[in-house]
């Protein structure tokens, strides 16, 4: 498959989607017009990548300094098919980084490690992320 790569805009995340590598990023802040138009190929894409009968390892960055509720069902969506290739026996890491002082994304990242039971979900403070 061919690499995702989309500029940050003011209203939503820098992706890079490399799929040689396994290795998935969103960052930035992410309140599209449309979220469902703006996932839907990159949901789409994550799908066919994870549909491989190869279970490959599979590490997905999260930075995001905010999103809104269309965004994070967005993300529910992709992690639902994170942990689901996880359970089938893919190794999944899923790397949440924010800042230390962020408390929001800090209590996003935990409520959405609770439904993780076979991918591995971190939690990364980065001063970075600021």
């Amino acid at each position: 498959m061919d690499m995702i790569r989309i500029e940050a805009t003011d209203r939503s995340p820098e992706v890079v989607f490399d799929f040689d590598q396994g290795r998935f990023t969103l960052s930035g802040e992410s309140y599209p017009e449309d979220s469902a138009a703006f996932f839907a190929p990159l949901l789409a894409a994550v799908r066919t990548y994870l549909s491989d009968e190869q279970p490959k390892p599979v590490t997905f960055d999260l930075s995001m300094h905010y999103f809104n509720s269309s965004s994070a069902k967005a993300l529910m969506n992709l992690f639902q098919d994170l942990e689901e290739a996880a359970e089938q026996g893919w190794p999944t890491t899923v790397n949440w980084h924010y800042h230390p002082d962020d408390d929001t994304m800090a209590e996003f990242g935990e409520d959405f490690a609770l439904d993780f039971n076979h991918a591995e979900f971190r939690l990364c403070p980065t001063p970075e992320t600021a």
